[in-house]
């Protein structure tokens, strides 16, 4: 009889706290990767706005838009649609305006120096492997799909997809997706661009009707064809935005959200705190005892593999080549949660045999492989150094949650406030959930000030902790990454006079 094959768990936890929204991805309860975005983080390029037009100057065949910025926008009325970088054909247009006329319009260049920012009226919708626009007869697919039936498929199943007036291009990404996959992006890309119209028509103007880079948006648009199995929300307006999401996606059934209300953090009730915590370390230990060491520089990040504690059951050499080969997958692994990009340099650890070198080369490149960044591995040297690069693309994690230390030059890193808020935040949670009505927290005295003045936990103190008391003392000696908290049910507690309570 043959053995029912299981279906690994793809679940995504998506939460808001401490000023930051954050989405976790795990696989059968392991990390896979991880996004943080600020709340109030900018990304304005890729952001519609509804404006409405100040002036039209034909003799520079412009039109000049109010779109709520300091000054107003630069329109080209006469303009190709931009979209050089792509093979492809579609009519060229030509904007009749007036002074009054609302529109909706695109930022494709940041306002500098005395100059407006640059607009378009060519609305995009970048997802996965298609990108829709939904006001220009144009249909083009990326110059990196090189192979030409290929390009030839492609091309005729998103000219399947597109309406009168529409089109779409057809990303490097799209190389391997199925036409199933291609209609539910498009269905999705194409429900996105009514809800931004729905929004629009009671918007004032200078609103902005659709933000490029949200978080949310940004992870269900590119986990399309993931089968995810779970997407769990530890935050009710996150909760609500998600559901809006879910619901222009075909694969994906309102059932599957869940909106978590437990007493501890999202991430502790699913055991994914000490995860993510590890992700601020320089260390990672493997399956069998040996360990990789993760250093960032300024011009490249650089991976050390070691045995560590590992002896190996046979000869020197197949105890270094299992150490690698495990090294390998761990590291593309690391590179995506951490989102390191750039150039990564892996020194291995010394191999004789070139078979050997061949499978940890290959292992290091299909394990690879799946990351939605594009990567380049370079053949590995005689030294057992490889070089590989990755596409840039957010910040790495890393840099939201640690800070060079104020105390050696800025040569090495502490913890980031933001970090260290997340951290007492879950320990305060854990002792709520364990029965206690008050908290004691002892801290450093500036990590207070940060905490206070950012009113990190205004959320909680608003939700799942309201009715509890958290007390704060701060401390002048106490390290950026020390604090100690207790729990406590007296109804009068004696704390120094410069301790602080929350509501």
């Amino acid at each position: 009889m043959r053995a029912r094959k299981v279906r690994m768990k793809r679940e995504w936890f998506f939460d808001r706290f401490c000023g930051a929204k954050v989405a976790v991805y795990a696989e059968d309860g392991k990390i896979i990767e991880v996004g943080v975005e600020g709340e109030n983080t900018e990304h304005a390029l890729g952001n519609i706005y509804k404006g409405r037009v100040a002036n039209v100057v034909m003799g520079m065949q412009a039109a000049f838009i109010a779109c709520g910025m300091e000054r107003n926008c630069y329109l080209p009325l006469d303009e190709a649609a931009g979209f050089s970088t792509y093979d492809g054909q579609g009519a060229e247009r030509h904007l009749t305006l007036k002074e009054g006329d609302e529109i909706l319009v695109q930022l494709v260049k940041p306002a500098r120096g005395s100059k407006g920012a640059k607009v378009t009226a060519d609305l995009s919708f970048v997802g996965k492997n298609l990108i829709f626009l939904p006001r220009t007869d144009f249909l083009g697919i990326s110059r990196k799909i090189t192979e030409e039936k290929t390009r030839e498929k492609l091309l005729a199943e998103a000219g399947k997809l597109r309406s009168d007036g529409e089109g779409f291009i057809v990303r490097t990404a799209a190389e391997k997706a199925s036409a199933r996959h291609l209609k539910i992006e498009s269905e999705f890309l194409k429900r996105m661009y009514r809800d931004v119209l729905a929004e629009a028509e009671h918007a004032p103007v200078g609103a902005v009707v659709y933000r490029e880079y949200d978080l949310p948006t940004k992870v269900l648009r590119d986990s399309i064809g993931d089968e995810v199995s779970k997407i769990y929300v530890g935050d009710e307006e996150l909760y609500e935005k998600i559901i809006r999401l879910v619901r222009m996606r075909s694969d994906l059934g309102e059932k599957k959200v869940e909106h978590y209300e437990g007493n501890k953090t999202l991430l502790s009730a699913y055991g994914l705190t000490e995860q993510l915590y590890n992700l601020a370390e320089p260390r990672v230990e493997l399956p069998n005892g040996g360990d990789l060491v993760i250093d960032r520089t300024e011009a490249m990040t650089v991976i050390d593999v070691n045995t560590g504690k590992y002896t190996g059951d046979s000869d020197l050499e197949s105890t270094v080549f299992e150490t690698n080969l495990l090294a390998a997958r761990e590291i593309a692994r690391q590179v995506r949660l951490r989102n390191i990009g750039g150039i990564v340099a892996v020194d291995f650890i010394d191999m004789t045999e070139e078979a050997h070198k061949e499978a940890v080369e290959k292992a290091l490149v299909d394990a690879l492989a799946p990351d939605r960044a594009k990567t380049r591995v370079l053949p590995m040297s005689e030294l057992c150094v490889t070089l590989f690069t990755r596409k840039r693309t957010t910040s790495d994690l890393t840099s939201v949650m640690l800070k060079p230390c104020p105390h050696c030059t800025r040569q090495g890193y502490v913890y980031s406030d933001v970090f260290m808020a997340m951290r007492i935040r879950s320990a305060i949670s854990e002792y709520f959930a364990n029965g206690y009505e008050a908290v004691v927290v002892e801290l450093n005295r500036e990590l207070m000030e940060v905490i206070l003045r950012e009113k990190s936990f205004s959320p909680d103190l608003e939700g799942a902790w309201k009715g509890k008391r958290v007390y704060m003392v701060p401390h002048s000696t106490y390290h950026e990454e020390r604090f100690t908290i207790r729990g406590d049910n007296s109804r009068v507690l004696s704390l120094p006079d410069d301790a602080q309570i929350l509501y």
